[in-house]
């Protein structure tokens, strides 16, 4: 079976040990790994998080996102570089993590927009910074899985296709993409058909309601997203990704304004329900 992660977003976006019992539970609860956000500037608190984690025989997925002061596809060089002076820091508080997978939409500044569609030159500048930081990435054994986020939150990735032509034309091996039900509910047509584009390069699955609350609860054909994974023979990690008002100012950057499930219900029930539809799509 996939392993099955939870992103702690749901409690918090910081870096900390009052995580500490939120993934000693999550171990409890029956999770292969955790997944963290990775901004908070504390830089010592990484490691020490993620030697807590370790010790639990937990593994850890991380995510993080680019500001438009460090924008990869800026019109400014100078800027352009921030991008990948960023996504380094975030490389190396992945490696203090000892994750394996940093995803992310990093690839462009998170809802940060231009008064145009996607140009073909912002393509090029975020293959070119990514290029760099998969060398980088090579080095600490991390994989960088690209999302795609829907129009609301960006404008140069909203679709498997858009995706997959960045990837092809990144053309690393440690710069790969991931999928997000939630996303993907929003901008795709065909869940199938979505994932069979992305799939020569899909590391990573978020596994997301459509209102950001218990996997399950609500509308979106997870049928179609586990049946297709199952079909391409998809063999990495299905993380959680949920949200809630717990910590209001990453709620408040985000546009949460209301509580979906309670952290825990989403915990355990979304771990049961993964583990149904798993078990139903031979997955």
């Amino acid at each position: 079976m996939n392993k099955i992660g939870f992103n702690v977003l749901a409690w918090s976006a910081g870096v900390s040990d009052e995580l500490f019992p939120i993934i000693e539970r999550l171990k409890t609860i029956g999770y292969d790994g955790i997944e963290y956000f990775v901004g908070s500037p504390n830089e010592a608190a990484y490691k020490q998080l993620g030697n807590h984690t370790k010790e639990l025989n937990l593994e850890v997925t991380t995510v993080t996102v680019v500001s438009p002061d460090a924008n990869p596809i800026s019109d400014s060089a100078s800027i352009r570089a921030k991008g990948l002076d960023r996504i380094k820091w975030s490389i190396d508080r992945s490696f203090d993590l000892n994750s394996h997978i940093l995803c992310g939409p990093f690839h462009s500044a998170h809802a940060h927009f231009a008064a145009h569609p996607a140009l073909d030159e912002e393509y090029k500048w975020s293959a070119e910074i990514l290029y760099q930081a998969g060398e980088y990435a090579k080095q600490a054994d991390v994989v960088l899985g690209l999302e795609a986020l829907n129009r609301f939150e960006c404008y140069l990735c909203n679709t498997m296709e858009q995706l997959a032509k960045l990837v092809k034309m990144t053309n690393h091996s440690n710069v790969r993409a991931m999928f997000d039900t939630h996303h993907a509910n929003i901008e795709e047509k065909k869940y199938a058909t979505a994932i069979n584009t992305i799939a020569p390069f899909l590391s990573h699955v978020h596994i997301s309601e459509n209102d950001r609350g218990t996997p399950g609860d609500g509308h979106i054909p997870f049928d179609d997203a586990f049946s297709a994974l199952a079909a391409i023979n998809y063999k990495g990690w299905l993380t959680i990704e949920a949200f809630s008002r717990n910590d209001p100012d990453f709620a408040n950057a985000i546009n949460v304004w209301r509580e979906y499930n309670d952290p825990w219900d989403i915990a355990e029930n979304g771990l049961k329900f993964i583990q149904r539809m798993c078990e139903k799509h031979s997955l």
